[in-house]
């Protein structure tokens, strides 16, 4: 149970700190053409969602335990390395 109740907490903070990631970017779109500025909203639009998706299955975690949890644990890793690869190539085209 402690390792879940870690796993868990590790991930809430993940979470937030990603959210604060996108917030800055979202907030450098103003320096940006507006093509330019188009297309990285939508970007960061499609992560926001990755984000809030992920937010809402961490509700579910909170809930798991046993074999659920296990099961529940490789889903959210999947959904952790999509989140972790989509904000690493939008950090690219910000700088």
């Amino acid at each position: 149970m402690e390792i879940q109740n870690a796993y868990k907490q590790k991930m809430a903070a993940q979470l937030k700190e990603w959210g604060a990631q996108i917030d800055l970017m979202e907030a450098k779109i103003a320096n940006v053409s507006a093509d330019v500025e188009v297309k990285r909203a939508n970007e960061l639009y499609e992560l926001r969602e990755k984000l809030d998706s992920a937010s809402k299955k961490m509700s579910e975690y909170e809930k798991t335990t046993g074999e659920a949890w296990d099961e529940i644990k490789v889903t959210a890793d999947v959904i952790w390395d999509d989140i972790k690869a989509g904000l690493a190539a939008a950090h690219l085209k910000f700088k």
